[in-house]
């Protein structure tokens, strides 16, 4: 075993830390190996990582769990490339001395210009259109113009702090919530905090971006959804199982919700037969809103800088 410490990105796929120069800056602290294809079972999975001392875990579908985590002796640390550490069981982790770190507020600038392109498809009709016409349809409905109108924001951290700032630039009236809610924040933000149901009935835009927990899984609900106006717009940035993507798919279908703008789902990668595909009203991306040359690099920065902070004994961005 080297006398460096061992640290493993089990996979890159698709392509992120390759080729990354932060990467190759962590070869001079530590010995890097990284895997461009996806492990095939869990057994291969956990041989990939079996010394690691650290794991860049740069895709969500590398999970860690309890099980796994018991049979990683080596093990001291693990960083997301991103927000959410959904993938990691932090108590599980805590409890075997591995510290898990994540990257906030790097690539928010990013996340949040993908919300209102996502916004701003839908409110446009693109996907219909772009369907409508490749199928040779010429076909006109009415659009949402967005000045004027008010888009709630449920969760103001990084990036829903800058997506309502997006908002604002074009026109919108914003109000947020949040479970901390404080009129310093709400002036900061230049946003009025309001109640969930209120934010529900008052908004023709609402933007998800709240983290993954016992708390905000099923938010967003059948009974959420009939609170919200006819026609309405919701985008969900932030994790698939924060909407009840059902009731979702019901809304739509009636036509009592406009349109649907999402970039993550119940499942990943969505199946070829999820009815949401058949949905008319949908604009659809496959989780990478943080996914342009700018925004893998500051992941990238981000890992690396925690993985340091960590070598040097000062590890940052700890959520267990």
């Amino acid at each position: 075993m080297s006398e460096r410490p061992v640290v493993v990105i089990p996979s890159d796929d698709p392509a992120q830390c390759q080729g990354s120069p932060w990467i190759e800056k962590l070869k001079e602290r530590a010995d890097v190996r990284l895997f461009t294809g996806r492990p095939g079972c869990m057994e291969e999975q956990i041989a990939r990582v079996a010394d690691a001392t650290a794991i860049i875990n740069s895709r969500s579908y590398i999970e860690w769990k309890s099980g796994t985590l018991a049979q990683l002796a080596a093990l001291k640390f693990i960083t997301v490339c991103g927000i959410g550490t959904d993938s990691i069981d932090l108590e599980a982790a805590r409890s075997r001395g591995v510290l898990v770190s994540n990257i906030p507020g790097k690539t928010a600038p990013v996340v949040a210009e993908h919300a209102l392109g996502l916004i701003m498809a839908a409110a446009k009709r693109a996907a219909y259109y772009t369907s409508e016409l490749r199928a040779g349809n010429w076909v006109k409905k009415d659009g949402v113009f967005l000045r004027g109108k008010t888009v709630g924001i449920l969760g103001t951290g990084n990036i829903g702090a800058e997506t309502a700032r997006l908002c604002r630039a074009i026109g919108m009236n914003v109000v947020a919530w949040t479970f901390n809610p404080s009129d310093e924040r709400a002036r900061d933000l230049g946003v009025e905090y309001v109640e969930l149901d209120d934010l529900l009935r008052r908004s023709d835009v609402v933007s998800i971006h709240v983290r993954l927990s016992p708390q905000t899984t099923g938010l967003i609900g059948k009974r959420e959804l009939g609170l919200m106006k006819e026609g309405a717009i919701l985008a969900n940035l932030a994790r698939g199982p924060v909407v009840d993507e059902h009731a979702l798919i019901e809304a739509l279908n009636s036509g009592r919700l406009g349109a649907a703008a999402l970039d993550v789902f119940g499942e990943e990668p969505l199946p070829a037969d999820h009815p949401l595909l058949s949905c008319e009203q949908v604009v659809l991306t496959p989780h990478v809103a943080d996914m342009t040359p700018e925004g893998l690099e500051l992941l990238n920065q981000g890992v690396v800088e925690n993985v340091l902070a960590f070598l040097d004994g000062k590890p940052q961005n700890v959520v267990n």
